[in-house]
């Protein structure tokens, strides 16, 4: 992962380029002048060695003792860097150290160098020229002496050439290198400060044409940063461009075409939003029509069947007829099979109104699975089949609403037995016990016609047929198993189904209940009202809400939901995890403009989402309470925990 602190370009570029113009002059002025300054060491060096050269040829002659003294005082005064002219006189060669010591060393590091050169006789080696050279060599080094008597010693140098047996001394010139090096530093003096001039133009010359770019980059960044801080932009600020950069050219066009796309979607976003809105508004007025039609249908329906009932009732049955008597008991068939059908739309009708309670209450299972029996067997027998029941537990007491566990066994039975020509239907019952719950597991298994696959998912739609045809044998009006399923999902029980076509079909009824000790503690959130709120299923919080005594009303349409809050005190209105953030968020703000407009006491509004939406909590969870939504939490309190929690948001608000 890099760690390293943001920057800018601009801040990038001017770095880079004065690191680069530092090393540039850095480089330049080292190396080249470095080199200049040996190169000047050199050529003195070869112009004192040509000096000493003349020296040598001069003190070889023998009257050249004045003339090398001449020679000497001459250089002394011309050549300020020639410290001092020494001869030895020796007829020995002498080691010479210096004469191998580098010549960048020298040039650059050391004080001073010294230079010894031999001085050879020309005279033939004889008895009478060797005196004659003796006398000649004391009479040089004695006006060399002489000449020389100011001058500082220097330590002897040798010379490995010298080995001619005509040697007579070594002439030892010292250079004042530190001198050399100043004179030679005032001389190019002038030619450095041009050079730093021109380098410092050409650098300020660079800076400028990087300046250019630089500057589009901060004018297209100004503009970033407003278009982010700017949420609510429509339209696109001018984009200054003073140079025609192709690559900032494609980024300004970049940034244009998006920022069209990003308004297009807004405004289809908006578009579709409206759509959605009126869509809603159509649900809602339609989902008023549906329940209204709906209860007036089966009102009206209701009160002449009774009519018609009661008018059976009151018929002398002993004095009718054979064929009259065969008329009223197939009218009074019908009748009671089509008040079954209209009790079970009106069932199905007041639990998406939210007018069913669950009734808790202690039951036997056994009682209630014996007293099915009883009440099925004589059907089954007419029909020829067998009723067999598997109880795969021991008498015990259990906590539930036995009444709609009772009426979904019935309606589960009595399909069954309407769709077995032939075999047996059966009824098993299993019992599990837990820590602090009990889990009644129910199975109705029969051996009929089956379902296929491909309609499973169908079968609990309100009035769906799997023979729709005007044709088909089996009669029903198809609203049992939604009402099985309403029901279970009120009690926040599990439906099942295993099928295969032509071998029958079985449903399985899963109900957990608490135990008696929970039982006992059931009251938690009793004389609280909460008005519950949910898309399509209730989910296990309500039964939830429900066990710890709080009074739940239940409603899928939002209208009714305002209306509770309208008519009644409502101290909660939840949002179960199946509704849509967008839906909340209207439902909400329409509450909360009731509440303000009415001043009614304000109703404490919570929404539940799923554990594993957890995660993107923080992309709705704005807007949620933005639109007047007090609490966003996860739907996964139990017990006591859920208690304890929305009575602490009761007292907070």
């Amino acid at each position: 992962m890099n760690n390293r602190s943001s920057q800018t370009i601009s801040m990038l570029i001017w770095r880079s380029v004065g690191q680069a113009v530092t090393l540039a002059v850095l480089a330049g002025f080292v190396l080249p002048f470095s080199y200049g300054l040996v190169h000047h060491y050199q050529e003195k060096q070869q112009h004192i060695q040509q000096l000493a050269s003349l020296l040598t040829t001069s003190a070889s002659t023998a009257d050249g003792a004045d003339i090398v003294a001449d020679q000497v005082n001459v250089l002394l005064e011309n050549e300020p860097t020639i410290q001092s002219i020494v001869f030895y006189s020796t007829s020995k060669p002498i080691s010479d150290v210096n004469q191998s010591l580098d010549d960048w060393r020298n040039a650059l590091f050391a004080d001073t160098v010294s230079f010894n050169y031999p001085v050879v006789s020309k005279y033939e080696d004889d008895n009478e020229a060797g005196a004659d050279n003796a006398a000649s060599d004391r009479q040089i080094a004695s006006t060399l002496s002489e000449s020389m008597a100011n001058a500082p010693s220097t330590s002897q140098l040798t010379d490995d050439s010298a080995k001619n047996s005509a040697l007579i001394g070594y002439i030892n010139i010292t250079m004042d290198v530190k001198l050399l090096r100043l004179h030679w530093f005032q001389s190019v003096l002038w030619l450095w400060l041009t050079t730093v001039v021109l380098i410092v133009i050409f650098a300020l010359y660079i800076f400028r044409k990087l300046n250019w770019p630089v500057k589009d980059i901060e004018a297209l960044t100004d503009i970033c940063q407003t278009i982010t801080k700017n949420s609510e932009l429509e339209q696109l600020p001018i984009i200054p461009q003073r140079f025609n950069f192709q690559e900032l050219t494609q980024i300004k066009k970049a940034l244009v075409i998006l920022f069209g796309r990003l308004q297009e979607a807004k405004i289809g976003y908006e578009t579709l939003a409206a759509f959605e809105q009126q869509l809603h508004n159509k649900d809602v007025s339609l989902d008023v029509q549906l329940h209204n039609f709906q209860s007036m249908i089966t009102h009206e329906l209701k009160t002449s069947l009774n009519a018609i009932v009661g008018g059976l009732q009151l018929l002398d049955y002993e004095s009718l007829t054979r064929e009259q008597k065969d008329a009223v008991e197939i009218i009074s068939d019908g009748s009671d099979k089509l008040v079954l059908s209209l009790d079970h739309i009106i069932q199905l009708n007041q639990i998406q109104k939210g007018q069913i309670r669950i009734h808790t209450n202690e039951f036997n299972p056994l009682q209630l699975i014996s007293d099915l029996l009883v009440k099925f067997e004589p059907i089954t027998s007419q029909k020829g089949l067998e009723l067999i029941s598997n109880i795969h537990h021991i008498d015990y007491s259990l906590h539930g609403d036995s009444a709609k566990i009772q009426q979904i066994l019935s309606i589960l039975l009595n399909n069954a037995i309407k769709f077995t020509p032939t075999g047996q239907v059966t009824i098993s019952s299993q019992l599990t016990h837990f820590d602090k719950s009990n889990r009644w597991k129910i199975s109705v298994k029969d051996t009929g016609i089956g379902i296929d696959s491909d309609h499973i998912e169908d079968i609990f739609n309100p009035f769906f047929q799997v023979d729709s045809s005007q044709t088909r044998q089996y009669e029903g009006s198809g609203i049992g198993l939604p009402v099985v399923k309403q029901i279970a999902q009120l009690m926040g029980a599990t439906i099942e189904v295993d099928s295969t076509l032509g071998s029958g079909t079985e449903f399985t009824l899963t109900v957990a209940m608490p135990n008696q000790q929970q039982s006992r503690q059931q009251r938690l959130l009793s004389g609280l009202t909460i008005v519950y709120y949910y898309y399509q299923e209730a989910g296990a919080l309500l039964s939830e809400l429900e066990y710890l005594g709080a009074t739940i009303i239940c409603h899928q349409c939002p209208q009714q939901v305002i209306n509770e809050v309208r008519t009644q005190k409502v101290d909660m209105v939840m949002f179960a995890e199946d509704v849509f953030v967008e839906k909340a968020e209207l439902l909400a703000k329409s509450i909360r403009q009731y509440e303000s407009e009415e001043g009614t006491q304000r109703t404490l509004l919570v929404y539940w989402y799923p554990p594993h939406r957890a995660r993107y909590v923080d992309s709705f969870e704005y807007g949620l309470k933005a639109a007047g939504i007090d609490y966003c939490h996860r739907s996964n309190y139990k017990d006591k925990a859920l208690s304890d929690l929305l009575k602490r948001w009761l007292v907070w608000t």
